[in-house]
């Protein structure tokens, strides 16, 4: 009886210290670093939408932005520097 009383105290404890984590959404907590400019940038859908303004702009079709050559993503945020604005 003790032991079940401990793996459901140890069970609750470790639900209760993962929730924030299923609640909060993890997308808007990936982060995507910026070796040019030596900065961080979270990568949320108001970044999202900012590249995909940037793929239009060069008419270029859909990639997800972690399979962009280096030199592609270098240019983007040399870009994303350059209009701050957009997506916000």
């Amino acid at each position: 009886m003790v032991r079940a009383k401990r793996f459901l105290a140890t069970m609750v404890l470790a639900g209760s210290s993962l929730a924030p984590l299923a609640i909060s959404g993890c997308a808007a907590r990936a982060r995507v670093y910026d070796d040019y400019y030596a900065d961080y940038h979270y990568w949320s859908p108001a970044e999202d939408h900012a590249y995909r303004v940037w793929l239009a702009e060069r008419r270029y079709e859909y990639r997800e932005f972690a399979r962009l050559s280096h030199e592609q993503q270098r240019e983007y945020w040399a870009w994303r520097h350059n209009h701050p604005s957009v997506g916000r």
